[in-house]
């Protein structure tokens, strides 16, 4: 049996309203004064509402940082940090999307260290201690609430990560009733994030590809295939909103230990210079990097298409399977109305050669692809999206 490691919180708690018995769950470990991370427009909507009443009925001083935008800046990043230190917080609770999430891990990271966050990109490289930290998904997408990864904007369009077991929050609250009140093309975009993340984690070449996250890629493709068009055609369909919580969760702790690849890779040029959203982005790729890569990998796509699509499971041999699950990815996106060209999203031709360029300086993401991607291999890729 080949080695590996596996890391994930120490508690997951899944439960429709579990977000308004923050009290209950998480005030113990936060302690009395919580920075409470979140994005403006769930301010505005007020879902912040029941889970800070919940804290405040405890005790806890609450200080609400409300400024995350989609891909986050480190300049918010940093306004966060500062919001941490004016109000001496115990503990920090990200409440919202993968950038929300993203926010408050490395805000936890920062507050309780203090170390140099130039110091922390990469893998392995934050040292810690953190402060106490507690994670509430309200969409179905990211994993973020399971996984050891931040990604931040850093200028005008690089992404740039932390990896570390410390950014894996000591409570992760998945509460499906946050998540009803998502539009449809943002419960398509996340969906697809979270199918992608499956994909990606079981057919990942790492050293630490593992046996429990195949097992939890090939379960969340289960449930996501089959509840993704009802999440976003009947977004009050709680079963359907419940299943899609949790595959994306099962998605997240599989690519967690066993790391996405190219398809991450040429998505985030498309996201970081374009302000495409990290779904979207995924998607957009999605089928020309499984095309390019089925060379080497259509045995192991051919392993995975019968979750997503059981319609799949036909008799037929590996090659032909795999070019079934491309096609029903392909289809499943226009089904979702999602656009499926980058010049839907206003990108034009002349931009794909910058992109390509940018897509190399994902090594930490590439070295992770069943076949290797050269710069001209991602260009191609580009080209067949555009």
């Amino acid at each position: 049996m080949t080695p590996f490691v596996f890391h994930t919180p120490p508690a997951i708690v899944f439960e429709s309203r579990a977000s308004r018995r923050l009290d209950e769950i998480a005030v113990k470990r936060l302690g009395k004064t919580v920075l409470f991370v979140t994005d403006p427009g769930l301010r505005r909507l007020g879902l912040c509402d029941p889970a800070a009443g919940a804290l405040r009925r405890a005790g806890v001083e609450v200080t609400i940082f409300d400024e995350v935008e989609a891909d986050p800046s480190l300049a918010t990043l940093m306004k966060a940090v500062e919001a941490g230190r004016h109000a001496r917080a115990t503990g920090v609770l990200g409440f919202g999307g993968g950038s929300s999430l993203d926010v408050a891990k490395l805000a936890a990271l920062l507050l309780g260290s203090g170390e140099d966050l130039d110091e922390a990109w990469g893998v392995g490289n934050a040292k810690g201690p953190r402060l106490p930290l507690v994670l509430v998904p309200t969409t179905a997408g990211t994993g973020s609430e399971v996984t050891p990864v931040s990604i931040i904007t850093v200028g005008e369009e690089e992404k740039r990560g932390v990896s570390s077991p410390l950014n894996l929050p000591d409570i992760a609250v998945l509460d499906p009733e946050l998540t009803i009140g998502l539009p449809p093309a943002i419960t398509a975009a996340t969906g697809v994030d979270a199918m992608v993340h499956a994909i990606e984690a079981y057919a990942s070449k790492s050293a630490n590809n593992n046996p429990l996250s195949r097992m939890l890629a090939r379960q969340a493709l289960q449930l996501l295939g089959a509840n993704i068009e009802m999440a976003v055609f009947d977004g009050k369909n709680v079963a359907a909103r419940s299943a899609m919580l949790l595959g994306s969760m099962l998605a997240g702790q599989a690519f967690a230990n066993s790391p996405v690849a190219a398809i991450h890779a040429l998505a985030y040029p498309i996201g970081g210079t374009f302000h495409v959203p990290h779904g979207l982005s995924n998607a957009l790729v999605l089928p020309h990097v499984l095309r390019f890569n089925a060379p080497e990998a259509a045995h192991i796509y051919a392993e995975i298409a019968c979750d997503a699509f059981p319609r799949l499971d036909r008799g037929e041999g590996s090659q032909a399977i795999c070019a079934a699950f491309i096609e029903e990815l392909a289809a499943l996106a226009q089904r979702l109305g999602m656009q499926t060209r980058l010049r839907e999203v206003g990108i034009g031709e002349e931009h794909l050669a910058k992109m390509a360029a940018d897509a190399m300086k994902q090594t930490r993401l590439l070295v992770n692809n069943p076949r290797e991607v050269s710069e001209a291999d991602a260009l191609a890729i580009y080209r067949a999206a555009w």
